[in-house]
């Protein structure tokens, strides 16, 4: 009996032990209220303040500004914002230069698509910000894994271009009058991707950092999204990818003309190919296939032009010649005041390439409509 009173007694007592150990976090109840100091300085940072209290500032010892994370990062590794509502015109840098050299930097970007694509007072701002370097032989002008600084034309002379490849480095390129090189690490921010050297003396044209991106790139994002939109409601164009789109919008070179103008003439070479942005255009062509009398028995006087169609924003024309690399077999004029995006051969056979089965389709119409204005005929016949 005494036995199985001491279990009972010893099953009833046996949790007291154990107390403690339930009990135990009491002492680290005031740990949650630690974050507390933290609250507070989030609160006086973001000014709910209570009336009365004073609100720290940056002099004050105890003051916490929010936690750094730059700490340890490459600073060319995040890109700056590029403000599109910036004044491209603002904090204007200009580097003086002698007629001679202006008139050298003018022909060393004649051909750079990105200076083409700029009017003619952003591409002022960034000719008056260029400078002269010159690179004499052997000098690595930029270095695989430097930051980007400056932007380079070639006036004269020769580089070799260095990537790495499978561990190696290895030559891929040679620069010459008129290329550029060094704005992929300016525009997304990234370390040099390759090592540039001049093989002989050689003259630059250097643009810095800032004013390229400022001026060059503002100018170049803002036509895009002007075109963008525009593009996009062609027909004609929507078998190309958006980034063929955007592309095209590079390209792109925008020219007024006044009503009356002629913007191609029949018989001309092909030089480029034309949208509509805005306004209406006629298109015309010589009726040789009426024979032509002059008013004194003489010699047939010049063939009359027959109205053929007429287009407006978002039509385009100029292609036919482009295609089949013959005169054009039309004379194009401004009907109204109107402005056209051009684009020229280059970038027409480079960019439109998946849109050539559609515009040699209609070639077809428009030989069905000479024929129903004048019989039986070619385009061919227009260009003889």
């Amino acid at each position: 009996m005494l036995k199985c009173f001491s279990r009972c007694m010893a099953n009833e007592t046996a949790p007291e032990p154990e107390a403690p150990e339930l009990e135990a976090p009491e002492p680290e109840a005031p740990e949650p209220e630690a974050p507390k100091p933290v609250a507070k300085k989030n609160v006086v940072l973001s000014l709910e303040v209570e009336e009365g209290q004073r609100v720290p500032d940056s002099d004050d010892p105890d003051f916490q500004g929010p936690p750094s994370f730059a700490k340890g990062r490459r600073a060319s590794v995040s890109a700056e914002p590029l403000n599109m509502e910036d004044d491209i015109s603002n904090d204007r840098v200009i580097h003086p230069k002698s007629d001679e050299q202006r008139k050298r930097l003018q022909g060393a970007v004649m051909d750079i698509l990105m200076f083409r694509s700029l009017d003619q007072e952003t591409r002022e701002y960034v000719l008056d910000a260029m400078f002269e370097k010159p690179a004499p032989k052997d000098e690595k002008v930029i270095e695989l894994g430097d930051d980007g600084d400056f932007f380079y034309v070639v006036d004269s002379g020769k580089l070799d271009c260095y990537v790495k490849i499978s561990g190696e480095e290895k030559m891929v390129k040679t620069y010459s009058n008129g290329e550029s090189f060094g704005e992929l690490a300016l525009m997304y921010n990234t370390p040099r991707a390759a090592t540039i050297i001049a093989t002989e003396d050689s003259v630059l044209w250097a643009l810095d950092r800032q004013t390229f991106r400022h001026l060059v790139l503002f100018k170049t994002m803002k036509k895009r999204n002007m075109y963008e939109e525009f593009l996009n409601a062609i027909p004609l164009l929507q078998s190309l990818e958006s980034y063929e789109r955007m592309n095209l919008a590079d390209a792109l070179q925008s020219k007024s003309y006044n009503a009356g103008d002629v913007i191609i003439t029949q018989g001309d070479d092909a030089d480029a190919f034309y949208i509509i942005e805005k306004g209406k255009v006629v298109v015309k062509v010589k009726d040789t296939f009426t024979p032509q009398q002059s008013e004194e028995g003489g010699e047939p006087g010049e063939a009359a032009e027959v109205v053929v169609n007429e287009l407006e924003r978002g039509n385009y024309f100029g292609e036919l010649a482009l295609l089949d690399n013959k005169p054009r077999a039309a004379t194009v004029y401004a009907e109204t005041d109107c402005t056209c995006a051009l684009l020229d051969v280059k970038a027409f056979e480079r960019l439109l390439g998946p849109c050539v089965d559609i515009l040699k389709r209609n070639a077809d119409v428009y030989e069905q409509q000479l024929t129903a204005l004048f019989g039986k005929c070619s385009l061919d016949d227009l260009r003889r």
